[in-house]
């Protein structure tokens, strides 16, 4: 979950998410079981039905090469995929996501077992690049049997792309971002906040509503169904994981097989504001797990032999960023954002110590190298976020007054004052969202019948997706969900390359849909190293998973 994306140049490196547009006309509100109401829910699960079986009567999807602006080689290959922009409205509009395929490679005569579809999380990641996971250490067996398919949500890439702003205004700066937040301070971002949702309505117009986890979650029916799947394999990370759980809610005998990794809470009351406050506590505790690396370490940076000393140094780090950016391009608000990668990766541990030691040694290269903006990726950026906040904002209502965001993130500062406040700032816009009729979350698990065996992986320490998540959602998956924890780790998203005995449970039940067991455990995977990184587990991870924005 959050603000996550997979851009090009993350996705190559891993290899070599009040002016107002008029809002829908109010409908009655007599919520139906599973989200919306009744007579939206029975609407959209036709029209969704018939989206799917035009997929299947069309000939399903016309694979070729890909465009070049996918940066993808061969032997992937592209394919577009209409579907409703409103699945309550069978003769409306249409829009295309893109789609990518490797096939199976039947490698050693394995059999094989249809398509296996990959969402990388954010909400605003794209997983086009998921094919190219066929081809790395770790994941032979699992590519013959399967093709590997990835695609673009709506709203991503070239899937109906959402933009709320310039993207060039993601590259202004350096940002000074207070430690402590003043209320003129508070008062500033709550105005930038309001404009970012009217820049939403203003550039996405009558859409905006549309883009939401159950439309998601029917686009992603519609694409197993155009694969010619009758059931769908699906591995879902981060907010991934919260899409399959509703979509194995909305259609339960058509899931096959699905690893979700890395989980979020789908309690429809954590759903978002909620969950966002967890996810701060959490980004606390795993900023603490850096500290404590760094300081055991303290002979290789001499950062400080305890955390809250090394604490000290990086608040030394950000108050001289404050006065003078280093580079010219890196304040605080960048420094934090650089900082939060430690937060989700810890194969970043080293390369981020070092910076700190650099700087503080009086060289700000280092620093500024891993903290800058960097303007290519702008557009990228801007999209990603623009999807985050337009699902988040559309999936649930929020508090409307600013009150409310005040008290609760005052009080969470107290004790989590890494990530607190930037990412209530992140959230904000949908304090004063424009659009009347937010949905109504899904209520994960109450589907009719009893769906098969769901794999959830987690990790133990995860920040961004707290660990009583995981324990949530395979409560509501059923009896036949399995939870495979690495304890006493923290990275975020866990399959694909840092620990062998998850990847093996993982492969095992992807290849028999054997499952574990209710919960079993594995050791936590190594920490890095102080000084170098291990390349082929940084590379899987983040293949899989996207870097933050």
């Amino acid at each position: 979950m959050r603000r996550g994306h997979a851009g090009r140049a993350a996705a190559t490196a891993a290899l070599s998410l009040l002016l107002c547009a008029p809002a829908p006309a109010a409908r009655a509100a007599s919520p139906g079981p599973l989200g919306g109401t009744a007579a939206e829910a029975a609407g959209a699960a036709l029209t969704a039905r018939r989206a799917a079986a035009a997929a299947v009567s069309g000939g399903g999807l016309d694979f070729g090469r890909c465009p070049g602006v996918e940066e993808l080689p061969a032997p992937v290959r592209c394919a577009t995929l209409p579907v409703p922009l409103d699945y309550a409205r069978p003769d409306g509009p249409r829009i295309s996501l893109t789609v990518s395929r490797v096939p199976a490679t039947g490698a050693r005569g394995a059999a094989r077992q249809g398509a296996l579809v990959q969402n990388p999380g954010g909400p605003g990641a794209s997983g086009m690049y998921f094919p190219l996971l066929a081809g790395l250490p770790g994941w032979e067996r699992i590519a013959a049997a399967y093709d590997f398919v990835g695609y673009a949500p709506r709203g991503v890439g070239r899937s109906a792309p959402l933009s709320c702003q310039d993207p060039a205004a993601r590259t202004t700066g350096p940002t000074r971002e207070p430690a402590d937040p003043s209320p003129a301070y508070k008062r500033r971002r709550l105005a930038a906040a309001r404009a970012y949702a009217r820049g939403c309505a203003r550039r996405a117009g009558a859409a905006l509503p549309y883009y939401t986890t159950l439309n998601n979650a029917r686009d992603l029916d519609v694409l197993r169904a155009a694969l010619g799947e009758r059931k769908l394999s699906f591995v879902g990370a981060s907010y991934g994981t919260y899409l399959g759980a509703v979509y194995a809610t909305l259609h339960p005998g058509r899931v096959r097989r699905m690893v979700l990794d890395s989980a979020v809470d789908p309690d429809p009351r954590r759903i978002w504001y909620r969950n966002n406050l967890d996810q701060s506590t959490g980004f606390e505790r795993r900023w603490s797990d850096f500290r404590s690396w760094a300081a055991r370490h303290h002979a290789t940076y001499g950062l400080g032999a305890t955390p809250a000393a090394v604490q000290a140094s990086y608040e030394r780090v950000r108050d001289a960023v404050a006065r003078r950016p280093a580079g010219g391009v890196v304040g605080s608000g960048e420094l934090r954002a650089a900082y939060l990668q430690a937060v989700y990766y810890d194969d970043v541990w080293p390369d981020r110590a070092a910076a700190l030691t650099a700087f503080l040694r009086g060289d700000p290269a280092r620093l500024t190298a891993q903290a800058a903006p960097d303007p290519d990726a702008a557009a990228e950026a801007e999209n990603a976020t623009a999807v985050y906040t337009a699902v988040l904002c559309n999936d649930a209502s929020w508090p409307g007054d600013w009150e409310t965001w005040d008290r609760d993130h005052t009080e969470l500062a107290r004790g989590a004052p890494f990530e607190t406040w930037a990412n209530a700032f992140l959230n904000l816009p949908c304090a004063s969202w424009p659009v009347r009729d937010r949905q109504r979350p899904v209520a994960v698990g109450a589907q009719p019948e009893r769906l098969p065996g769901i794999l959830v992986v987690a990790a133990e320490r995860d920040g961004a997706t707290p660990y009583p998540g995981a324990l949530e959602l395979q409560r509501r998956l059923g009896a036949g969900a399995s939870l495979v924890t690495e304890t006493g780790a923290g990275s975020h998203g866990v399959v694909g390359g840092l620990n062998g005995c998850v990847d093996r449970h993982v492969e095992r039940y992807l290849l028999t849909g054997a499952t574990p067991g209710w919960r079993v455990t594995c050791a936590p995977h190594p920490e890095p190293a102080p000084v170098s990184l291990d390349d082929r587990a940084a590379s899987a991870h983040r293949a899989l998973l996207p870097p933050v924005v």
